[in-house]
Order: structure tokens, then C-alpha cells, then sequence
């Protein structure tokens, strides 16, 4: 038998006002309906409501795990420095990482993700090949210095996960380790009643190579991802690449010409100056690279993408020159540096093809020049795909013009390869009586970015939606405010109960109907029943909170209908 929980010994004050410092949907409807409190900034107290939808989610992520042969653990959240140092991630997660040190003065981090800590388990657990395959699972809190933590749950400093590896011996078991993950996350986010996309994504600091993000399409969404019409490509904006086609005929360019150009440091003002289209322009942006002053050549009406970029240059460090840059190197003209002469290490956008003229920077104050071609005026060191990807640029695919879309990320999952396990040196005896390196996977679930997630797609001009198997109760069940009607709905809330359902009963004293009902489409149980003006006759109204859907029924009909 289920337990009745009673709104009047619910701590779970509503708010008929959104919060102030409240931007997206989700934050807004969990804390006003009792959800969530904030307790600093990026840190959140779960309220009794709220951690039911958070148990739920976790609960169906256990049961999709479990169903894949994966085993649950639980390893700590404080963790000491070294594992982390060795992988090289103690520097590359840089002011993203907690750090603190204990009374004697060692190292210590809140863990952010666990590669390096599984890696050892692992390694102390398992020897031969025979201990393998091997999935191992933990939810568990997070912690990430978030400098700007915003969005409610959705981007917080410390958050629940869901964190799983997988273990094998040879580079086919990893991709069927992969392949399970992979059907398993696709069950679990249509078990909650997530609408979702699998997009081809980057690594990041995880490393590894092959990487996939499930996004669930919401306009809070802070990932931008890409989606063809007219295929199945759909990818992160920052895994987009462009496929240069060159020219079918070779155009023969006039030669370098430059122009006195006042007053043109950025690329409208010179556009404006010649009357040529910004795309006709090549804008060359100086970045650092592990310090070390590189240009980076794309179209004048494009933008360096500098997380694609950084990802390109991953371990290295990529940062934006600055005016203290520029004064340390008098070669380089700001506002008018062209790649003719250079003596730095240039990087360009495929688009940026040999045979392609282009008016640019002469390297000289307000002067540019034009007619410079790649491959004639200039030698591009390294091509990379580094453009801010725009609605309508070709899909890699089929060449159909893609469409841009904001969702939020809620699972990511990685085939590792061998990184960690070279760092810590991971191997096991294999079958032929030699060492094997081991081979991993990793996977991520936001438990606690679903629920904001779920919030954003679910929720309507009334309040939360929730679907029935995450909600926080089966059925609300309000009591309209007299006497008769309060006992009606309590031995309602009882028999429903008694058939397996949980249920939140609505029998606030003192509390006028019009806030029950407010209060109880703002919650967003699935089903709600009032005992009101026809409590008398033993009937009650069943409404569908998604639908908007009412009928009156007896109460033995209404029972059988919502235990159906």
C-alpha cells in the first residue's frame, strides 16, 4: 500500500510570483511550485517534491543500467590530487576545479568526473582477461566552479550524475560496451518523457574519440546544435565540418594591389570603405597558443569559432591576443594585420583554399590590400574547420542547408580508448599469457539537469507537467473546502492508496479552493481529482492535468480508471 501524503505536513511553500533573479522556465516552476530552494549561488536545496522527480529519474536510470549488465558503486566525492595531476585534467579543468587543501597541507579536488578514479579501481580489482568486460556505475554529486551558475538546476556548482565506464580488452568489445550505453540512454530518456536528439559531438577534457550528446531541444538550452532536413545529420556545432569543394576552373587573379584604407580597423568599416561584400574580405584573428601569437584566417563575414578551435588544439591553451600583445610586437598592425609577410604560424578556414583571392590587412596603418591568393601571396601552415557554423551552411552529409536549434545536454557518452589506461598503466593478462592494455568507455547522465530539462519541455501556462512515471505523485486529489468534501477526499486519497498510487491529498484548512486548484495545476501531478460540489452523491471530478480533460465519476470508477 502507497503513502498519502497530506499538503497541509508538506514542507513545500508555493509562490504565486516568479523569482526575481529567475530567467528560464524551469527555474521559475520549481521553485514556485516547491521544488527547489536556492541555497547560494549554483547550489540547491531538493525539497520533498523535488527529490521524489530526482529519486524517480535515478530510479529509472538504475533500472536501464542494471538491465545492461552494469554494477553499481558508490566511489568518494573528495579526492586527492594525484590521479589527477598524472591524467594531466588537475591543469586542463583549471578554475572549473574546487580545490582545497586538508589540515597537514595535501591537495585535494571535489571531483568533477571520475576517469582517472574508476581507472584504479579497476586496476587494483582486475587482473586477467577473464575479469572482463566489465560496466561499472555510481550517481552520485558533482561539483564544477561555474563562474556565472545560472539557469536554476540547469547549471549549477554541484549537481547529481550519473557516471559510468566501461572496461574491455579489445577495441570490438568497447564499441559493443558503446552500443549498449548507447540503446540504454535512448530507454531511459523515453521511459522519463524526454524528447531528445543523438547528435555527433567533441570530447572536450574527457578525451578519447568517438563522442556522441543527447539534447533535449528547449529553448533555455544553452548548446546550440545542428539538424539536416533532409537527412539523419545531427551534430553539435562545434563537431560540424565544412568540406571545401574547390573551384572546377582556375581563376587567374590580377595582382597584389594596396589600398589607402583610413579609419577601416574592422571588417564593416572596411567593406563599407570599398563597397565590396564582407565575404569578399579575409579577417584574420591573432589567438595565443600555449603563448605562442598565431593567426587565424576565415571569410570576412564569418567568426572564429574558438571552442571549435580549441578543441582542434586540444591540450594547448588558445587565448585571445590582447592591447598588451600587440604593443610587444610591432609587426602586427591591429585592425589591419594581413597573412602576405607574416612571420607567425598561420591557421586557416578550408574556405580559405588556394586560388581564393582576397582583400585583407597590409600589414601597414590604415592600409589593406587587395587581391591577395592563397598559395600565390601566401602559405596557410595548417587548415582547420574554425567557423561559427550559420543556418543554411551545407550539410556534410548531403549537402541540404542545415537548421540551427538550442536544447540542453543530458547525457554525453565517450569511447575513451586507452587514454586513461596508459596514464595509470591499466593492463590485465590476456589469453596468450601477455599483458593487455585495457580499453574504456564513459558515459554521463544529468540526473538533476533532467528534471530542469523535463520542466522545460513538459511544462504549460499553468504550471509543471509531469509525465506520470517521474512525477512526484500519481494523483492529486483536492478537496474543494467543506467538511464533507475533506472526508470525501481523504478516503478517496485512501482507496487510491490501497490500489498501489501515490498519492498528494489537498486538505489544507483555511486554504480557498481557487489556490488548491492553482496550487495543485502549478505542482503538476498527471491527474488530479476534486471532491467538491457533488461529494454528497459519492462523485468526484477526474481531471487530466496534460489534457485539460474533466468527467465526473463515482468514486469507485474514478479509482478504477487512474489504477487502470
Amino acid at each position: 500500500m502507497s503513502q498519502v501524503q497530506r499538503m497541509s505536513r508538506l514542507m513545500a511553500k508555493t509562490l504565486r510570483d516568479d523569482p526575481a533573479d529567475a530567467e528560464t522556465l524551469s527555474h521559475k516552476l520549481l521553485v514556485r511550485a516547491g521544488y527547489v530552494r536556492r541555497t547560494s549561488a549554483g547550489i540547491w536545496s531538493w525539497l520533498p517534491l523535488g527529490k521524489k522527480v530526482l529519486d524517480n529519474i535515478a530510479r529509472v536510470v538504475r533500472e536501464e543500467m542494471d538491465a545492461i549488465g552494469a554494477q553499481e558503486v558508490l566511489l568518494p566525492a573528495l579526492l586527492p590530487k594525484e590521479p589527477y595531476e598524472a591524467s594531466g585534467r588537475w591543469d586542463e579543468y583549471g578554475d572549473l576545479l574546487f580545490r582545497l587543501k586538508d589540515r597537514k597541507g595535501g591537495d585535494y579536488l571535489l571531483g568533477p568526473t571520475h576517469e582517472e578514479i574508476f581507472t584504479q579501481l579497476v586496476k587494483d580489482q582486475c587482473s586477467s582477461y577473464k575479469d572482463l568486460p566489465v560496466m561499472l556505475y555510481q550517481i552520485q554529486t558533482k561539483y564544477r566552479d561555474e563562474a556565472r551558475p545560472r539557469s536554476g538546476v540547469l547549471r549549477g556548482r554541484e549537481f547529481q550524475m550519473k557516471d559510468s565506464y566501461s572496461f574491455d580488452t579489445t577495441d570490438e568489445g568497447l564499441a559493443e560496451s558503446y552500443a549498449l550505453h548507447r540503446a540504454a540512454y535512448q530507454k531511459i530518456f523515453a521511459r522519463i518523457g524526454l524528447d531528445f536528439r543523438i547528435v555527433s559531438a567533441v570530447s572536450g577534457a574527457m578525451g578519447g574519440s568517438a563522442s556522441e550528446e543527447f539534447l533535449a531541444p528547449a529553448a533555455a538550452g544553452e548548446d546550440t546544435f545542428v539538424d539536416c532536413p533532409n537527412c539523419d545529420y545531427a551534430a553539435n556545432t562545434e563537431a560540424v565540418t565544412f568540406a571545401f569543394t574547390p573551384p572546377a576552373e582556375i581563376v587567374e587573379h590580377g595582382p597584389l594591389e594596396e589600398l589607402d584604407t583610413p579609419d577601416t580597423p574592422t571588417i564593416e568599416t572596411l567593406a563599407a570603405h570599398l563597397g565590396v561584400p564582407a565575404s569578399a574580405t579575409l579577417k584574420n584573428l591573432l589567438v595565443k597558443i600555449d603563448g605562442e601569437v598565431t593567426a587565424v584566417g576565415v571569410p570576412g563575414d564569418r567568426e572564429v569559432d574558438l571552442g571549435k578551435l580549441g578543441e582542434h588544439l586540444a591540450p594547448a591553451v588558445v587565448e585571445v591576443v590582447t592591447a598588451e600583445d600587440f604593443e610587444e610586437r610591432p609587426d602586427l598592425v591591429r585592425g589591419y594585420v594581413g597573412p602576405q609577410g607574416l612571420k607567425i604560424r598561420y591557421i586557416a578556414d578550408p574556405r580559405i583554399a588556394a586560388g581564393t583571392a582576397w582583400v585583407t590587412g597590409a600589414n601597414k596603418p590604415d592600409t589593406h590590400a587587395r587581391n591577395v591568393v592563397a598559395g600565390r601571396d601566401f602559405e596557410v601552415d595548417e587548415y582547420l574547420d574554425v567557423v561559427v557554423v550559420e543556418e543554411g551552411d551545407p550539410c556534410p552529409t548531403c549537402g541540404t542547408g542545415l537548421k540551427l536549434d538550442r536544447a540542453i545536454e543530458i547525457g554525453h557518452i565517450f569511447q575513451l580508448g586507452r587514454k586513461y589506461a596508459d596514464t595509470f598503466q591499466l593492463d590485465v593478462l590476456g589469453q596468450q599469457g601477455k599483458p593487455v592494455r585495457v580499453t574504456m568507455g564513459s558515459y554521463g547522465i544529468g540526473v538533476s539537469r533532467a528534471v530542469a530539462a523535463l520542466a522545460e519541455q513538459s511544462a504549460d501556462d499553468k504550471g509543471l507537467c509531469w509525465p506520470r512515471e517521474i512525477a512526484p505523485a500519481d494523483v492529486h486529489v483536492v478537496a474543494a473546502g467543506k467538511a464533507l468534501q475533506t472526508e470525501l477526499a481523504l478516503d478517496v486519497a485512501e482507496q487510491l492508496a490501497a490500489a498501489g498510487l501515490r498519492v498528494l491529498v489537498d486538505e489544507r484548512a483555511g486554504v480557498s479552493p481557487g489556490v488548491k486548484f492553482t496550487d495543485a495545476e502549478l505542482i503538476g501531478v498527471p491527474h488530479i481529482v476534486v471532491a467538491g460540489r457533488r461529494a454528497a452523491e459519492g462523485v468526484v471530478e477526474l481531471k487530466d492535468r496534460r489534457t485539460g480533460e474533466k468527467e465526473e465519476l463515482p468514486v469507485a470508477d474514478a479509482v478504477a480508471r487512474l489504477r487502470a
